[in-house]
């Protein structure tokens, strides 16, 4: 049974949550702010947190940032309209993505089932057997769903790992972000060109020498992104 973390400091949201997600057959966690989230997730194996934005303590940015220094378990930002610049700050710290309120509940439950079964098919050793792909000096094992570059290992998030299978399985062929989007996300764009961005940005600083002037992972602009052999 999957277990998944719930921080907000609106207990009414949080009890909300539980219910769907435990109807769903999902353990949950709860926690009232970014202290309390990082005190469960040493104690628990969590494999999905769902961070709330402005809380009391410590709020979801910083705890997302502490959580990054040692784990790659996909974060979702729970986030108001009003709230771009803190959302924009959390993906740069390292959330995987962001859910709006007031949000749906079979949004919530899609876009959960959608991250654990990335986040699953990375962390282990078991995924399906794909081809060793190369792009200069970068290599995707897809059976173990491993990247190197120049032989080194690097460490990629589950969806940093998609966007560049992706691209790596069609080198020189153009994606605009919103391809990216709806390949890797599963789900319609609706205005998310800059989360794309953000795991784009992420990207090159782990596999390019000089990411401000990248080699391999090119921006074709107006147009959207690609891997040059």
């Amino acid at each position: 049974m999957n277990r998944i973390l719930i921080v907000d400091d609106d207990r009414d949201i949080v009890a909300a949550l539980e219910i769907y997600l435990t109807t769903s057959g999902y353990e949950v966690c709860k926690a009232y702010n970014g202290r309390q989230a990082l005190d469960v997730l040493r104690e628990n194996h969590v494999e999905l947190v769902l961070m709330d934005v402005m809380m009391p303590q410590m709020d979801g940015i910083a705890a997302t940032q502490k959580i990054r220094e040692t784990s790659n378990v996909p974060i979702l930002f729970l986030t108001a309209k009003s709230e771009d610049v803190d959302l924009i700050n959390g993906l740069n710290v390292g959330a995987d993505d962001y859910i709006t309120k007031p949000f749906k509940p079979m949004e919530v439950l899609a876009r959960v089932k959608s991250h654990l079964r990335r986040y699953t098919q990375l962390g282990g050793r078991n995924g399906a057997a794909g081809d060793n792909i190369s792009v200069g000096p970068i290599v995707l094992d897809d059976s173990a769903k491993r990247v190197t570059v120049d032989g080194e290992p690097v460490n990629l998030t589950p969806l940093e790992y998609s966007i560049l299978r992706l691209l790596m399985q069609r080198p020189g062929q153009v994606f605009s972000t919103a391809q990216i989007y709806e390949q890797v996300w599963n789900d319609p764009v609706l205005g998310s060109e800059n989360t794309v961005a953000v795991h784009i940005r992420h990207l090159r600083e782990k596999i390019e020498i000089d990411p401000a002037h990248p080699r391999y992972l090119k921006v074709v602009w107006g147009l959207g992104y690609k891997m040059e052999q």
